[in-house]
């Protein structure tokens, strides 16, 4: 059975299921994982979040043809003039993967007779404002796994030239037809790690500007803070916690923390940082994602009315968005609000400020 066809059949029995049953109250938990914390109705299973503005998200822009490179496992000796970009063309290997396989760090200089153990893998070549999203889907693989295998770190920027180490057919061919489903499933990590276009060897992104006005078409990158950023953050509104980081009462897991507040109240950006991506999420709704620098990245989700663009630079206490309850994680107008550095979710209150009294209504019967 073809990953399409496994695909379609998943999405056609969620969808008889749904005609015996209502669907099963969603969580605000990512949708990334299927199993557990996260039960999506069966019309959003593969809805894609889309960009604010009509824009197409650049995974559809520019498709990737899968076409990987198998490499075999050798070992290269370092010739005189020999830098890790020249023995990545001569091996058809990844940087990354090089680099780490070899204990090499940045500027990774070698030297000549040096002997660099070269991994066995099967390689994409990344193509000028190709994404990390739309290279996983090509190879029905989720980008998080891709990250992994490569030794990725923030601010995950690719460049056209670069290969990637893309996971065994023999893996591929093993996965379920959840594992396969979750490949196809945008989550807000994803978007903040892996939606950004390849840049051409020496090209630099957007810089960014203060101004609502420009509108960045999707093949440009985003320029990353150059701040050193030391992860505080101010509270982005005043309102009832209504659900905490961690685990939840129905299995999942919050990687963030919902606020409760007036529908239409002030969202702020939480510190100084570069719009990274606006558009809506099915299940967070509308959305806001901002680079602090340091791979550090603030998620705003479930808001109305979204007020800045990809590419905008915002200060501290900024007004952003505008609370709403758009999105399946929302029964009443609440924020959530989640903090990431790099891949890896943070607790939020571990880097907000202390406020008067608990504010926590996380007992309610909805978590």
């Amino acid at each position: 059975m073809t990953i399409a066809a496994a695909l379609l059949a998943l999405s056609l029995a969620s969808a008889a299921a749904s005609d015996k049953a209502p669907p099963a109250k969603p969580s605000a938990a990512r949708p990334g994982v299927i199993k557990g914390t996260f039960a999506p109705t069966p019309n959003l299973l593969f809805v894609d979040p889309k960009p604010a503005g009509g824009q197409k998200p650049v995974w559809d822009v520019a498709k990737v043809a899968p076409d990987a490179a198998d490499v075999a496992k050798s070992t290269y000796v370092v010739q005189p003039g020999d830098t890790l970009s020249a023995v990545v063309r001569k091996t058809g290997a990844g940087n990354a993967v090089i680099a780490h396989e070899n204990d090499l760090d940045p500027p990774y200089t070698l030297r000549p007779g040096q002997k660099l153990k070269i991994p066995a893998g099967r390689y994409h070549t990344v193509r000028k404002g190709q994404s990390g999203i739309a290279i996983a889907r090509a190879y029905g693989v989720e980008w998080s796994r891709i990250v992994e295998i490569n030794h990725l770190n923030e601010p995950f920027t690719l460049r056209a030239g670069e290969r990637l180490m893309i996971p065994a057919t023999k893996e591929v061919a093993k996965m379920t037809l959840e594992q396969r489903a979750a490949a196809f499933t945008i989550d807000l990590t994803d978007i903040a790690t892996g939606s950004e276009p390849a840049l051409a060897p020496t090209a630099q992104p957007a810089a960014p500007t203060p101004s609502p006005v420009r509108t960045l078409p999707p093949t440009t990158a985003v320029a990353e803070p150059v701040v050193q950023f030391g992860g505080r953050f101010a509270w982005p509104l005043e309102g009832r916690m209504i659900r905490p980081y961690g685990p939840m009462a129905n299995g999942g897991r919050n990687d963030g923390i919902n606020v409760a507040a007036p529908l239409g109240t002030a969202i702020a950006a939480a510190a100084d940082g570069v719009v990274l991506w606006v558009g809506q999420h099915p299940a967070f709704g509308n959305v806001v994602l901002v680079r602090h620098g340091s791979g550090w990245v603030t998620i705003y989700g479930n808001a109305d009315k979204l007020l800045v663009k990809r590419g905008q630079s915002v200060k501290i206490g900024q007004t952003i968005a505008k609370v709403g309850m758009s999105g399946t994680s929302a029964d009443r107008p609440q924020l959530f609000f989640e903090v990431l550095q790099g891949r890896k979710p943070v607790n939020p209150m571990r880097l907000l400020p202390r406020r008067g009294g608990s504010g926590d209504d996380s007992d309610t019967p909805d978590n």
